[in-house]
Parts: structure tokens; C-alpha cells; sequence
């Protein structure tokens, strides 16, 4: 068992899919010759060749619409989006056909599909690199959405991915792309979809976090232990749909709430995690939920680590939370 980053286990994911079945291809822009931009896909094509890594033009609708059409016919397409930011000329092709076939059809076409595409900020990327929109597909009817925070999970939720017969959008945190590291088997092997992982159990406060920002709550949790305050990190794994089970039972245990995510405050997911724990655990809720997450603004440049909910600005919740 080798000690590797995410990257690295995404590939390795990839590869165990391609080898295994032969109905799987990856496609996108720049996946083949040079690997992705963040060489994720690196040596693929060398060993699958050019008919089942598809370097594609630079055309996100162009690409997920014809990955639509290749499922209907039986391939298993894995397509990569450079970055979440430009998913969004091919959000009609998610929602309105990759993501209705199964309905639409009666259960006789599912459309087999997984759109990979780095998500999240911390790399200096600006406005146009940093974008986390993941409630924009949580919404929609039809799509499964994972988001790993290590390389074990990554790989395993992603080979899970490929085999589950809905379309999956995966996120990918590239701010822990190469920062994250840990032991991940060499074989075959996944990860159930649809379970959180508590990785670190508490009495106090349930926090709930995913992708890099599960990190942060890990370090103002540790904090927070320091001052008394013994806090539960729950990793969601897979947002929707989400092991609501894993949730309240930590909620009803610990008595209080605090969300943590990326994306801006107003209608992004905190508030439904929220909505969700009120309607199932009212009673059991010793203070109101609290929500740590990016602002309401374009995400910023040069101040990109005021924008995002690091440690410092969630460990003031999970104590406020508690002594209130």
C-alpha cells in the first residue's frame, strides 16, 4: 500500500476502469498529449490510445453533449471539465438531456456518465479558476454530485462513480490535489456513494464540511479541543444524495450544528443541510445552526483567503455555538 497524493489516485482510478472495461474512454480538452491541465489523465494515452483518450476542441457543451450521445449507445464516458468555472456552457446538456434520460425514457436509457472537473479555490486562481457550484447541481433532479478530500476516498468514490448507473458529477478540491496524501491500496476497490465518514468524533458540536474545506474544520476542531470544546467532523463524501442518517445522528448526540463550504452564503448548500437537520432534529438542537462559508461576492484574487472559511473564521463558531 502506497502512500500517494490525489492525483495520483485519480489516475490510478481511471486506469483501473480503462483496464477493466473496455466501454470506458476519457474525454476533454488536453486529457491525452499532455495529461490535463493538472496532469491527472497524464500517460492514459500512451497505454489506451487516441480512440479512448480523447483530447476534444474547446467546446464544454460540445464535449458533455457528445459524451451524451456516446452513453446512449453503451460507452461509458468520463469526461473531464479543466475547471468547474467552465462547466457552464454545457449546464443545459446536464440538465436538460444528461440528466432526464433515465426519466424521460422510462428507465430504458441511463445515460452512464462522469463529469471529473476540479473545483474550489486556494491556487491563486482568480475569479474565472475558483468558482465551487456545487449547489447549482444538487438541485437538479437526476445528478449525483461527490466531492473526495483524499486520495483513498478519491480513488474508491471514483471507481464507484463509473459503475453506478446515474450520471455522477465529481469535484474534484485542487487545493489538495498534491497537499493531501495518504496510504491507498493498489488494487481494486470503492467506496460506497451516498456514505459520510465521521473522522473525528465529538460530543459537543457537529460540523459538517467536504472537499479542502474539511481540512479547516479538522485544524479549528483541534482548536476548539484546546479550549474545552470536544467538536465531531463529519466528511460528507457525497452530497447528494446525502447519508442524511450520518448526520442527525450526530446532531441528535451532540446538540448543535455548524456547516462549513466554499460557496457563497446565500441558497448554497449550508442551507439545506440546515433545512434538512431542523426538519429531522428540531427538538434535539441546543442553539441555532451555524453556517461558515465564502461570501456573497465574486470570489477575489488577492484576497482570497479573507474569502474563504478557514480555520480562523470557524473556530469562533463552533465556540460561539457552544457556549450559547
Amino acid at each position: 500500500m502506497a502512500s500517494i497524493n490525489m492525483v495520483q489516485a485519480i489516475n490510478d482510478a481511471l486506469r483501473i476502469a480503462m483496464r477493466s472495461d473496455q466501454r470506458v474512454v476519457v474525454l476533454g480538452e488536453d486529457v491525452g498529449k499532455v495529461g490535463g491541465v493538472f496532469r491527472v489523465t497524464a500517460g492514459l494515452q500512451d497505454e489506451f490510445g487516441e480512440e479512448r483518450v480523447i483530447d476534444t476542441p474547446l467546446s464544454e457543451n460540445g464535449i458533455v453533449g457528445s459524451a451524451v450521445g456516446m452513453a446512449l449507445y453503451g460507452i461509458v464516458p468520463v469526461v473531464e471539465i479543466q475547471f468547474a468555472d467552465f462547466i457552464w456552457p454545457a449546464y443545459d446538456q446536464i440538465v436538460n438531456e444528461l440528466a432526464k434520460y433515465r426519466y424521460r425514457s422510462g428507465g430504458e436509457y441511463s445515460a452512464k456518465i462522469v463529469i471529473r472537473t476540479p473545483v474550489g479555490g486556494g491556487i491563486r486562481g482568480g475569479h474565472y479558476h475558483s468558482q465551487h457550484p456545487e449547489a447549482q447541481f444538487i438541485g437538479v433532479p437526476g445528478l449525483k454530485v461527490v466531492i473526495p478530500s483524499n486520495p483513498y476516498d478519491a480513488k474508491g468514490l471514483l471507481l464507484a462513480s463509473i459503475r453506478d448507473p446515474d450520471p455522477v458529477i465529481f469535484f474534484e478540491p485542487k487545493r489538495v490535489y498534491r497537499a493531501a496524501k495518504g496510504e491507498v491500496p493498489d488494487g481494486d476497490y470503492t467506496v460506497p456513494l451516498e456514505t459520510a465518514s465521521v473522522v473525528r468524533p465529538g460530543r459537543h458540536v457537529t460540523v459538517l464540511a467536504y472537499g479542502a474545506m474539511l481540512y479547516e474544520a479538522l485544524d479549528a476542531a483541534t482548536k476548539a479541543a484546546e479550549k474545552g470544546v470536544d467538536a465531531e467532523v463529519i466528511d460528507l463524501r457525497t452530497l447528494w444524495p446525502l447519508d442524511i442518517n450520518t448526520v442527525i445522528d450526530s446532531v441528535k448526540r451532540t446538540g448543535r450544528l455548524v456547516v462549513v463550504h466554499e460557496a457563497p452564503r446565500t441558497a448554497g448548500f449550508g442551507a439545506e443541510l440546515v433545512t434538512l437537520v431542523c426538519e429531522r432534529a428540531l427538538y434535539h438542537l441546543e442553539a441555532a445552526p451555524v453556517r461558515v462559508t465564502g461570501f456573497d461576492t465574486p470570489f477575489p484574487y488577492t484576497l482570497e483567503m479573507e474569502y474563504l472559511p478557514l480555520s480562523h473564521r470557524i473556530l469562533p463558531a463552533i465556540l460561539s455555538v457552544v457556549r450559547s
